[in-house]
């Protein structure tokens, strides 16, 4: 039964810290809001202006990026840096290969399946 009361004890103690740290962060957001000359209505609207306050300029988080689109910049393939036995090749990215790591269980090195840069 004394765990019992230490539990109820801490589980009190850590209510009563988040209550703190809520407090703390709604203070740091509130502050943040006047600086900036944020509103609720602000947050709340369905459309933001992307305007900067004062300046008449496209706020920089309101210009549409390419991630904002959904766009995405294709990967360029990476360079083999090994090549197998049996012409296979790996980058040197991730996970060794299945193929070179059944050869270095065999004791060979990944150094020896370097391409040789020409």
């Amino acid at each position: 039964m004394e765990l019992q009361g230490q539990i109820e004890k801490l589980q009190k103690q850590a209510n009563d810290i988040k209550a703190r740290e809520f407090d703390k962060t709604v203070g740091e957001i509130k502050a943040t809001m006047k600086a900036f000359g944020i509103t609720v209505k602000d947050l709340t609207s369905t459309k933001a202006s992307g305007k900067a306050k004062g300046t008449g300029k496209v706020a920089k988080s309101a210009r549409a990026t390419k991630a904002d689109t959904g766009a995405k910049k294709a990967a360029k393939p990476v360079e083999a840096k090994f090549r197998g036995p049996n012409g296979e090749s790996w980058s040197g990215r991730g996970l060794a290969p299945k193929w070179l790591t059944a050869l270095m269980a065999e004791g060979k090195t990944k150094e020896e399946f370097a391409i040789k840069a020409s």
